[in-house]
């Protein structure tokens, strides 16, 4: 009886174990990141979030939900002006902040935005990658120096910055990493081909960073936005030659009738960014209305 139940046990570990996971004799830090997760929930107010695409839209309603947590917050962006507006409105709020700039194609301008922020907040804790930029266009009607643009943004600059930031959460054994990716990266999206193959890289990208690191105490997770009423959405539409017409039928897709707005992305990245979520890693969830379900 005895010999049948290690049988049963040893078949149920070998069928919860994923294929790609490279087998390992022990973590590599034990119980290190449920430690990490108690020092650090005993000390609200003292995480360190860096946003990125932090100036407007669903970046700046990010920046203002981590806040509202008890994150101080590096809003890293290329528009100086706009990041150091939403700087002005989380002290407003009595949040520690900074303003950043950073280029998320460039490496040298992530290293030294990366450096800034540690100096003058501390380790960084908590990154949300959120810069990002579209056009739509028919696959067809791009190039090459499109679909390098699209690429060096949305996919590369996640790479960029995930890089500069995890080996410290490494080391510190915690981090919480947080995506924006697409819903376009899930089902695709008529008009954004290379920006829905780019932001499924992401997805793939954050899914093994999740497996690579979980042992480390770091989470990684990506969150999906379907149609969401930002300044990118509209500057998108205004192309079209039926813009109203394109909002309005966008906004029938959506089994709730509305356009997604930044806060109801930020809520969903502030949780996962949270000790709430330290047991959730390598998930994508989409925050769509209802228009993609899976």
């Amino acid at each position: 009886m005895r010999k049948a139940s290690e049988a049963l046990l040893r078949a149920q570990a070998r069928r919860g174990s994923e294929a790609l996971s490279l087998p390992s004799a022990a973590p590599k830090h034990p119980q290190r990141g449920l430690s990490s997760t108690v020092e650090m929930s005993e000390q609200p107010n003292s995480r360190v979030a860096l946003v990125t695409g932090a100036a407007s839209g669903i970046g700046r309603a990010i920046a203002l939900a981590v806040a509202k947590d008890g994150c101080a917050v590096a809003v890293a962006d290329l528009r100086q002006e706009a990041g150091a507006e939403v700087v002005r409105e989380l002290e407003a709020t009595g949040a520690e902040a900074r303003s950043v700039a950073m280029d998320v194609t460039a490496g040298p301008s992530v290293t030294a935005a990366v450096e800034r922020a540690g100096e003058e907040l501390g380790p960084i804790a908590v990154l949300v990658n959120c810069a990002g930029w579209d056009e739509l266009k028919p696959f067809l009607q791009t190039d090459e120096g499109f679909w390098r643009k699209v690429v060096a943004i949305n996919y590369e600059g996640c790479l960029r910055v995930t890089h500069a930031v995890l080996g410290g959460m490494v080391q510190r054994g915690h981090g919480r990493i947080v995506s924006i990716a697409s819903d376009a990266a899930r089902v695709g999206s008529s008009g954004e081909a290379v920006y829905a193959g780019a932001k499924a890289g992401v997805v793939a990208f954050s899914k093994t960073i999740a497996r690579e690191y979980a042992r480390d105490g770091v989470t990684a997770n990506v969150v999906c936005p379907g149609p969401t009423d930002t300044p990118l959405l509209q500057g998108m539409t205004e192309q079209a030659p039926d813009s109203e017409r394109l909002i309005t039928a966008l906004s029938r897709a959506v089994p709730m009738r509305r356009l997604g707005q930044p806060q109801d992305v930020a809520a969903a990245v502030a949780f996962l960014a949270s000790e709430r979520a330290g047991y959730i890693t390598g998930q994508t969830l989409s925050v769509s209305g209802g228009l993609t379900m899976a």
